[in-house]
């Protein structure tokens, strides 16, 4: 119980520091057999992934499903690199967009680009000069299959090491990654003290430009 209070008090301390408002839940409804609910990645769970993990300053990274945008205003705030969330549900992606104008207000010191997209993650054009990819489950494996394939049509048309940050990873994707693409595990960091058990950690994926993408199909 203790723990659980602790959490609670570390959603809203974060939330206050970065002015923007990310606690809550939202289904899909009719989308849910393809795109999951929305829920934030923990601020305790991302606090122990930082811990060890780090960006250089010329990463630029992706967040697939951002919702309202907790891991974009996390990340761009604590390492002021390029951060893109792309995000499908239309009332989620508006609410991003608030939070992104109130976070605006006390970050103008932080030069590096901050962008939400609204768009389906499957469809979504990744440019050649991004190489880091987050997802907390925000999809179908076979949407995130979709999501690979793009990933690895950029890699081809510009090589670059790339790595791929799981959040709650699910079997079927961890499956898909071993034997059906070339990136490869790097590091596994169990969340202490989390609400979601054993599925509660992060995976992180790595694909080098030694590696040869046409394992992927």
């Amino acid at each position: 119980m203790e723990m659980e209070l602790e959490a609670r008090l570390l959603e809203k301390k974060f939330d206050q520091q970065l002015q923007i408002r990310t606690v809550g839940l939202r289904e899909w409804g009719k989308e849910a057999n393809k795109y999951n609910r929305y829920e934030a990645t923990p601020y305790l769970a991302l606090e122990q992934l930082f811990e060890t993990y780090t960006f250089k300053q010329d990463d630029k990274l992706i967040d697939f499903g951002s919702g309202r945008g907790r891991v974009a205003f996390y990340v761009h705030n604590r390492f002021n690199i390029a951060v893109t969330g792309v995000e499908a549900h239309d009332t989620t992606f508006e609410e991003a967009l608030i939070n992104e104008e109130m976070y605006r207000k006390s970050r103008a010191h932080l030069d590096a680009p901050l962008l939400f997209e609204f768009a389906l993650a499957e469809q979504y054009e990744i440019a050649e000069d991004y190489n880091k990819f987050f997802m907390f489950n925000p999809f179908s494996v076979h949407i995130f299959k979709r999501v690979m394939t793009n990933i690895l049509k950029s890699y081809e048309r510009q090589p670059r090491m790339m790595e791929l940050i799981l959040y709650y990873p699910l079997n079927d994707f961890i499956h898909y990654l071993r034997n059906k693409t070339p990136f490869e595990l790097i590091n596994k960091i169990k969340v202490k003290n989390g609400d979601h058990g054993s599925y509660g950690r992060f995976e992180i994926y790595r694909l080098t430009p030694e590696k040869n993408t046409n394992e992927e199909g």
